[in-house]
């Protein structure tokens, strides 16, 4: 039988709480799980991809997730070019609201009609429903803690003054 193989993509800048209970739950569910960061032309980074994917490996570890769990970077070409690379047929998203659905709907349907890669919603955890990295991005730039709603090591390296990058 083939492995089931998937991808969670996303900015992750900066990684959540959020973001790891996606990630908890998706690498329960398949055999092997590409964590990959992506590069969003629509968005202003706060943090350079490398930083955005130490960051995640770290928080992964720390938080024990256990599975074949691979973090990767991508910024180059299409999120289904990656995908087919290695062999997932699914991308998981997470999805805080109706917003999200409706963002990630026509994104789920060209990418099934562009690779037959399927795409996967999981819903949050309710504590972290309403948190978002454009959210952390924007209180950690005006110094609020932001430990509440980020893994340890993202808190520790904001703390650090790296939010000034």
């Amino acid at each position: 039988m083939d492995p089931r193989i998937a991808v969670v993509p996303g900015s992750f800048d900066p990684p959540t709480l959020g973001h790891l209970d996606v990630i908890r739950r998706a690498a329960g569910l398949f055999d092997q799980l590409h964590v990959l960061v992506v590069h969003n032309p629509g968005k202003e980074a706060m943090l350079p991809i490398a930083q955005r994917q130490s960051l995640l490996e770290q928080s992964i570890r720390e938080a024990g997730i256990e599975g074949d769990v691979i973090v990767a970077a991508w910024s180059m070409g299409l999120l289904v070019d990656y995908a087919t690379d290695v062999g997932a047929k699914v991308l998981v998203k997470g999805i805080r609201s109706q917003v999200d659905v409706a963002y990630e709907t026509p994104m789920a349907i060209v990418n099934r009609d562009l690779a037959h890669v399927e795409t996967v919603f999981l819903l949050p955890d309710p504590s972290h429903a309403l948190v978002s990295s454009s959210l952390v991005r924007q209180v950690a730039g005006l110094g609020g803690d932001v430990s509440p709603y980020v893994p340890a090591a993202v808190a520790r390296f904001l703390d650090t003054g790296a939010r000034d990058l």
